[in-house]
């Protein structure tokens, strides 16, 4: 099975990943950027096939999306199924998940991804059936990520809460009602944190199964964040306290309200 990938990034991070899972590469004719040039030269080293075609073929190609000149036919990537969960989880000395439940939009779940993968999370999971696809789009957004973080999708979500908590994984969700917010609580060790859709946020029966709900604490009229923008607000508060918690900083405790990354 093959599947379609474009832009710089998201080719170039598979390129430096797998260069074995490329069947071909479709060039812009007359197309004259630095970037671009240097891409194909390591591609060229590689030994993969490059083709010139027009404008309006690699725009029929992707539909219309940017792809800033270059599209790729790739060998599908194998996914993490839910039957090795289990068995994922007892390879990481400290599970650190993002759950996703409900993200529906393909832009929203590369921009995710992103962020879990700059964040050093080991996994993503997300139902089968309320979610993107992780598609050409998801993967441009992604920046290379949808090919570095697995991407687990699961049949019931609740039961994927429940097998997490069985591993000793501690699940924080994300609601705008919560009593207390991200920068109280403590987000080390063994963590998923959960997001909800976009819309509608969590079902109830994912809050149900979290052992915290926190909130983002909002200063301004908005009263929410993009999905993706709260996720990266979140992994990194968590990636800040496991800093902290490594040099045994007294300024990272969870609690103090007003806190400075004045060492990250």
């Amino acid at each position: 099975m093959s599947e379609i990938i474009y832009g710089i990034h998201a080719i170039q991070a598979l390129l430096e990943c797998d260069h074995r899972r490329f069947l071909d590469v479709y060039l812009l004719k007359g197309r004259d950027d630095r970037r671009l040039q240097s891409l194909v030269q390591r591609l060229e080293s590689a030994d993969i096939a490059i083709q010139m075609v027009s404008r309006q073929w690699l725009n029929e190609k992707v539909k219309g999306a940017v792809h800033q000149g270059i599209v790729a036919r790739v060998r599908e990537v194998w996914q993490c199924q839910e039957s090795n969960l289990p068995a994922f989880l007892k390879q990481q000395v400290a599970p650190f998940l993002l759950v996703l439940d409900g993200v529906t939009d393909p832009h929203n779940l590369g921009a995710c991804l992103r962020c879990a993968d700059a964040a050093g999370v080991h996994a993503v999971i997300v139902p089968r059936d309320r979610t993107a696809p992780l598609n050409a789009t998801a993967k441009k957004v992604a920046s290379g990520a949808g090919e570095t973080v697995p991407l687990i999708r699961v049949i019931n979500l609740a039961r994927t809460q429940r097998l997490l908590q069985e591993h000793n994984v501690r699940i924080v969700g994300t609601v705008g009602e919560a009593d207390h917010h991200i920068y109280q609580s403590k987000l080390t060790g063994s963590l998923a944190i959960v997001m909800g859709s976009e819309g509608d946020g969590m079902r109830h029966l994912t809050r149900k199964y979290c052992d915290e709900l926190i909130s983002i604490p909002m200063a301004g009229t908005v009263s929410s964040l993009n999905v993706s923008v709260a996720a990266g607000v979140c992994l990194f508060e968590a990636v800040r306290q496991r800093l902290c918690l490594q040099k045994e900083s007294p300024r990272c405790v969870p609690g103090v309200e007003s806190q400075r990354f004045r060492d990250h």
